[in-house]
């Protein structure tokens, strides 16, 4: 059986494994995009980036995986490593580990809105892809420790941005669609899993040297 790590550097250090994964990540941005569609034009567009929460993990990890490309025919850990990657790296990795789980809280949490059997088609699409992509999520931030490192700046700009996207979210009533009212147990399990995915965040990196490998 292959470790984790072999499978991750499969995808990290070929060609076009990396490129696969990139066209994948594009590909379900633009389907998560259609998902608030119809509620976009009710939103600043300053605001989209922290409305639109599932296709802005998938942005940011897109951006992350992309920086991998100059460092193809080495190994993902001996990619260049500098501050500004550092926060790049350690945003994608909270955003998708947030927005992973958040997505899987959520319908739970409305699980009588969302379950059905799976051969039912809305129960298919609205509970069964959505939970089991976005679960994914938290997969593929795994990958994102194998070439990144963190900074205790970039660990702390991802907990405050998470943390306005909450504010946005449940003081202005800004949160992605939902079948039922948030009320109170939704925000709380939001602001946790902000807590939550910074705190694994900073057991998963590997702390950014003094002399970095720069870009």
């Amino acid at each position: 059986m292959k470790s984790p790590e072999r499978v991750a550097r499969q995808f990290l250090e070929d060609g076009p494994n990396l490129a696969w994964l990139l066209s994948v990540n594009v590909l379900a941005m633009l389907v998560g995009v259609q998902f608030y569609v119809e509620t976009l034009p009710e939103v600043p567009v300053y605001l989209w980036p922290l409305y639109a929460d599932s296709p802005a993990a998938l942005f940011l990890v897109t951006l992350s995986l992309a920086t991998l490309l100059p460092n193809l025919g080495r190994r993902a850990a001996d990619a260049p490593r500098n501050r500004a990657l550092a926060y790049l790296h350690t945003l994608a990795f909270a955003w998708l580990v947030k927005y992973g789980l958040w997505t899987f809280v959520s319908l739970n949490l409305g699980f009588s809105s969302y379950f059905g059997a799976p051969w039912n088609p809305d129960a298919f699409w609205a509970y069964w892809f959505i939970v089991v992509t976005h679960l994914g999520f938290v997969v593929e931030a795994a990958l994102v420790p194998y070439y990144g490192a963190t900074t205790r700046g970039a660990l702390a700009t991802a907990l405050a941005a998470l943390l306005a996207n909450d504010a946005i979210d449940y003081l202005f009533g800004l949160h992605p669609p939902l079948r039922y009212e948030p009320g109170l147990l939704l925000p709380v399990a939001t602001v946790a899993l902000s807590i939550l995915a910074v705190a694994a965040a900073a057991r998963a990196f590997e702390d950014l040297p003094e002399n970095p490998r720069s870009a």
